[in-house]
């Protein structure tokens, strides 16, 4: 996932690092390979799930495409594609509060018995990447594989379920070449030439429904096209709103062959080629932060809708709100970044971590505050406190409640709420059911990610 634009990075204190020993650098920074790097795009280890007798109501979320919340309606195989990270820094408060409101997705998924085949991308290959490299003098390959590293450390000990397929765009160019071309097929994509770079941009009019996703007017898409990393001004493109898909070869970039010259990527397609080759069109949910609406998520789902001929990429689009801190939204070129690394390094709970981003609904902007930490470090020690009684009341309707408040469109203030009840009342009055400790730190387990144990 980019931040809210393709922005200059500012120096930033990211806490700890994981060294570079382990990581093979790239040859040069001109014409690379996929051979030059480490086969393949390892995820994180896998997390048992308890199971929780019983099952909630169907899964309902807000779509932005159709602005408002309705059924969400997977086979036996529930399908979903999140944006990743460009690793060139650790890992921040937005980038948590967006995997984990995807992770009570999955979880959720799980709880009512589909199998889920979740996919998630790395922008490995990018503008930031390359800058931060070149401004700390060091290799991006190494730089970009030592961050992923990180995130994968940090999404661990947050006890995000990983996907069943992380994908670098370093390992898809291939997938990216090959849609390139038929969309240059298909008339699609024109190369521009009349310049000493023949990058490939997509036609903004390619397809009829460009814009159903975000629903903004023409002005405000020019407005979020250049502040987030698009090219209006670029020479020879038919229209100011055109994507590059395909950006040629220059100096001191890596790039890779293709039919239509060297170059690397565009970010977009990079998206829509690695969806559609794990998990095809009309996939469940497509996710990510509200600030990847457009042009990004609008541009991969029209990417792939020229190609497949399909009316809808996914069919339901899902965006997370902004995480702030003193009255901004965090961001790298404002400096005012919380990282889950930093935090962690402090010796602050994992646990609380998560319930201090869930503490908040998933689609609201909101703030990080050492209260937000304080109030869910005292809920962490409430809630352990009451799984680790002998005996308590009945359980039973608290995880009813649970459910059906995540299956509203994660509601998860209420459903915090409704355990921190239960685990006062346990605490305080006791009860009589021996099972009721367990299941209770089972469910908020198994459908928060929050272990008790």
């Amino acid at each position: 996932m980019r931040p809210a634009s393709r922005e200059h990075v500012a120096p930033v204190d990211s806490g700890p690092r994981v060294g570079a020993a382990a990581f093979r650098p790239s040859r040069r920074r001109g014409c690379i390979t996929v051979s030059d790097r480490l086969a393949g795009m390892q995820s994180w280890s896998d997390i048992a799930v308890p199971p929780v007798p019983g099952q909630g109501p169907p899964l309902r979320l807000f779509d932005t495409a159709d602005r408002r919340v309705r059924p969400v309606t997977p086979g036996p195989t529930a399908t979903m594609y999140v944006c990743g990270i460009t690793p060139y820094d650790a890992t921040h408060l937005g980038h948590a509060a967006t995997y984990l409101a995807f992770d009570l997705v999955n979880r959720i998924w799980r709880d009512a018995g589909h199998d889920v085949h979740y996919v998630q991308n790395v922008t490995d290959v990018d503008d930031p990447l390359f800058e931060r490299a070149e401004r700390d003098g060091e290799d991006w390959v190494v730089l970009g594989m030592r961050e992923t590293a990180l995130f994968r450390e940090d999404m661990e000990a947050l006890r995000v379920l990983p996907p069943r397929d992380y994908i670098g765009a370093v390992e898809s160019v291939n997938e990216v070449v090959e849609m390139v071309g038929k969309m240059l097929a298909a008339g699609a994509a024109y190369v521009v030439d009349d310049s000493e770079y023949p990058d490939v941009y997509f036609r903004v009019d390619a397809t009829e429904q460009f814009g159903y996703e975000s629903g903004y007017d023409r002005e405000t898409m020019e407005r979020l096209f250049a502040e987030r990393g698009g090219d209006p001004a670029r020479p020879g493109k038919q229209d100011a709103l055109d994507a590059l898909v395909w950006r040629a070869n220059r100096p001191g970039e890596p790039s890779w062959p293709s039919p239509f010259g060297p170059g690397r990527p565009g970010w977009h397609v990079e998206c829509s080629a690695i969806a559609l080759n794990r998990i095809g069109s009309g996939f469940d949910v497509q996710g990510g932060g509200s600030d990847l609406i457009f042009p990004h998520h609008e541009f991969s789902a029209a990417h792939a809708e020229s190609v497949v001929c399909e009316r809808r990429f996914a069919r339901h689009y899902v965006h997370t709100g902004m995480i702030g801190l003193d009255g901004e939204k965090m961001s790298k070129s404002r400096g005012n970044l919380v990282f889950v690394s930093k935090l962690r390094g402090e010796g602050v709970d994992p646990m609380a971590i998560r319930l201090g981003l869930l503490s908040g609904h998933y689609r609201q902007d909101r703030p990080w505050t050492p209260e937000v930490l304080e109030a869910a470090e005292q809920r962490v020690a409430l809630w352990r406190r009451a799984a680790a009684l002998p005996t308590a009341q009945n359980v039973d309707d608290t995880v009813a409640r649970l459910r059906q408040h995540l299956a509203d469109d994660l509601d998860t203030p209420k459903a915090l709420d409704a355990l921190d009840g239960w685990a006062r009342r346990a605490v305080d009055h006791g009860g009589h059911d021996a099972a009721a400790p367990g299941l209770f730190s089972d469910a908020v387990d198994a459908l928060l990610g929050v272990t008790l144990r």
